[in-house]
């Protein structure tokens, strides 16, 4: 076991709340299966109240599993990804490009979300990127963009364009990489990928099982966001988080130390 002394006695109570649900996130990442031993990142931006309006970030920390980040390990970064208190943890400053590029783009995000599952490494390298052929599918295909794959992303130079190719959009396919979601909260970047993961699941089972397809009529994609307030109640991801918290409480409730 790691003994990593808790930090909650020496942040603000909103940046725990932070380290809380982004140490939920990883374990929940790691649960779903979607982790990649111990790379990716799932970074979250503190609130300009608890930062004085600097660029500061939550980062895992580089070496960890997924299932073994708690919300006093998660590592306090700038926005070159240099440590902004001690910690006997390295960072990955390679990792974090990708993230610094979205969160200098996309001052409203909160949390970006990184990952290189199985379905959806294979679904990126597919030409025809995600077909529109089931219910979650739709969701995505509301906000959706591309990056072509330029190698391991370390190079600043990559950064640009990036941003350009993400413009807007909630949901990005980094072509023969992985998938990236954006959200103005943890649990709502959670949320979009739980439903990309499960659109590219789909669309690979769907391919294999061979035959014609049946594509959503391209009328129905107009007004997901509407539809997705009225499937959440109102609430968004906030509908699900506190039921996923639960989850992970019945299991181990060590993300919370």
């Amino acid at each position: 076991m790691l003994d990593i002394p808790s930090l909650q006695g020496s942040v603000s109570a909103e940046e725990w709340q932070l380290r809380c649900d982004l140490a939920a996130c990883y374990r929940l990442v790691a649960a779903y299966g979607w982790s990649d031993l111990v790379f990716t990142h799932i970074s979250a931006k503190l609130p300009d109240s608890v930062t004085g309006g600097e660029h500061q970030f939550l980062i895992n920390p580089y070496g960890l599993m997924f299932d073994e980040i708690t919300a006093s390990s998660l590592v306090k970064v700038d926005m070159a990804c240099n440590k902004l208190h001690d910690s006997p943890f390295p960072v990955n400053p390679a990792g974090f490009v990708i993230h610094s590029a979205v969160h200098e783009a996309r001052p409203e995000v909160q949390c970006v979300l990184h990952t290189h599952t199985r379905a959806g490494v294979a679904v990126s390298a597919q030409k025809a990127g995600i077909l529109p052929i089931s219910q979650q599918s739709t969701f995505v295909l509301a906000s959706l963009a591309y990056h072509d794959y330029e190698g391991v992303a370390f190079r600043p130079d990559e950064k640009p364009r990036l941003q350009a190719d993400l413009g807007s959009a909630n949901f990005l396919v980094l072509r023969n990489h992985g998938l990236l979601t954006v959200g103005s909260s943890i649990p709502d970047a959670f949320l979009s990928m739980y439903t990309f993961e499960n659109t590219c699941r789909i669309q690979i089972d769907a391919l294999a099982g061979g035959g014609e397809l049946t594509p959503v009529d391209p009328r129905i994609l107009a007004g997901m966001a509407e539809v997705m307030k009225i499937a959440t109640a109102g609430q968004g991801a906030m509908l699900a988080w506190p039921a996923l918290l639960r989850k992970l409480d019945r299991a181990d409730a060590s993300y919370k130390t």
